[in-house]
């Protein structure tokens, strides 16, 4: 059996414009933005690239090699692709791993400060480890050779497909091929057909988690039915933190229904992946239904948050009006004082009395507001909102 290529790969939203700017950094290391040109220098030299090509194949694409014998397609719309041909079966697992830590430490690294100005990307976006597929392509494997590959990465079977031309056989991130007599250039299209597909089902994936766990974490606030005044800006906080997540989630969210539509457009009219899409099509449509599905659910989450926020600049109202009616209170006890002294005495004079008189009433008005101040932030305010029994998302 011999192993001709691996491959890995990624999708994050991009469009033509960022691929114009990959393309300018790649080739002589231009940006139209205010990057450190030394920072610049260093990442496109990792990178260690040898020829690039900028082409179209449906969409608009880059194409360059490197000297670590690895090859990179970036999309316009953001599918990366990575393969390295120089493989063999004893050295699988090894090669893979060359081919994941060159995405990983240089190529993600580089895309990611070229791209590090503007909307930030959400903590809880940053911070999940991404799961690739891999992709081992094999030439004319028998179905023994092919499961004993499998057995040696995976132990369950997920999915296997078979036609004239080649063979599938897929556990959890692995995908093995089985090349009869296919071009390489077709078996590309079907594995970058396949990345972009996992991608957007692990990225919805990802949004529908996020939904429950901000969810929760707005719950969490809300349960407080009384609250203290002193934590009603603590709470806001979180609040307006978690407002901003979702609208930056939102954002990215609405950018996917233009991508799906386009590749499964542009899939379609492959007449190589036709037996494959007689089978898979309709996962283009399910993918749909599934974005719609999370679409509502965020504006959802959106509406929730924006009904925190009401509520707690409400009870925010409340701690301030109680305020300015205790300094209302202080503030008239000083001035009846005053008035008091002025109509007790014939002319204004200054006698020690009078200015130590004039501290003991400044005192008890410093004293009386930070006495009611301390009252309002122990003080309880009550959370009043609607319950409802939760339904399983």
């Amino acid at each position: 059996m011999k192993i001709n290529n691996i491959y890995v790969g990624g999708w994050f939203q991009r469009t033509m414009l960022q691929l114009s700017e990959i393309y300018d950094f790649l080739r002589n290391c231009d940006t139209q933005v205010n990057l450190d040109k030394e920072k610049l220098s260093e990442h496109r030299k990792s990178l260690e690239i040898g020829k690039i090509d900028y082409g179209v194949a449906g969409e608009e694409y880059i194409e360059f090699t490197t000297a670590l014998n690895i090859k990179v397609k970036i999309f316009e719309d953001g599918l990366i692709v990575l393969n390295n041909s120089q493989v063999s079966e004893d050295t699988l697992f090894a090669d893979i791993d060359h081919v994941t830590d060159y995405y990983e430490h240089k190529l993600s690294k580089a895309l990611n400060y070229l791209f590090s100005l503007g909307a930030p990307v959400p903590k809880e976006l940053a911070s999940i480890e991404t799961v690739y597929p891999y992709f081992v392509v094999c030439d004319n494997a028998s179905k023994e050779e092919i499961s004993e590959l499998l057995s040696r990465t995976e132990k369950q079977k997920y999915f296997e497909f078979n036609n004239s031309k080649y063979d599938v056989l897929r556990g959890d991130k692995y995908y093995f091929i089985n090349n009869k007599k296919q071009s390489i250039d077709n078996i590309e299209r079907y594995i970058e057909e396949q990345i972009f597909i996992r991608e957007f089902k692990g990225q919805l994936h990802r949004y529908l988690n996020m939904h429950r766990i901000i969810w929760e974490k707005i719950d969490t606030v809300k349960e407080n039915v009384n609250v203290k005044g002193s934590e009603i800006v603590k709470f806001t906080t979180q609040l307006e933190g978690y407002a901003k997540t979702i609208n930056l989630i939102d954002g990215r969210i609405n950018q996917m229904s233009t991508y799906i539509s386009t590749r499964e457009k542009i899939a379609k009219s492959d007449e190589e992946l036709a037996e494959f899409l007689a089978i898979s099509g309709y996962r283009y449509e399910t993918l749909k239904d599934t974005l719609d599905y999370i679409k509502s659910l965020w504006k959802m989450t959106q509406n929730y948050v924006t009904s925190a926020q009401k509520l707690f600049d409400g009870i925010k109202q409340d701690v301030t009006s109680s305020s300015v009616n205790s300094l209302t209170i202080v503030t008239s006890m000083s001035a009846g004082a005053a008035i008091i002294g002025l109509l007790t005495k014939t002319k204004p004079t200054f006698t020690k009395f009078g200015v130590l008189y004039f501290f003991i009433l400044a005192l008890i008005g410093w004293g009386s507001t930070k006495v009611l101040n301390f009252v309002a932030s122990k003080r309880k305010y009550e959370v009043t909102d609607v319950e409802y029994e939760k339904d399983i998302k």
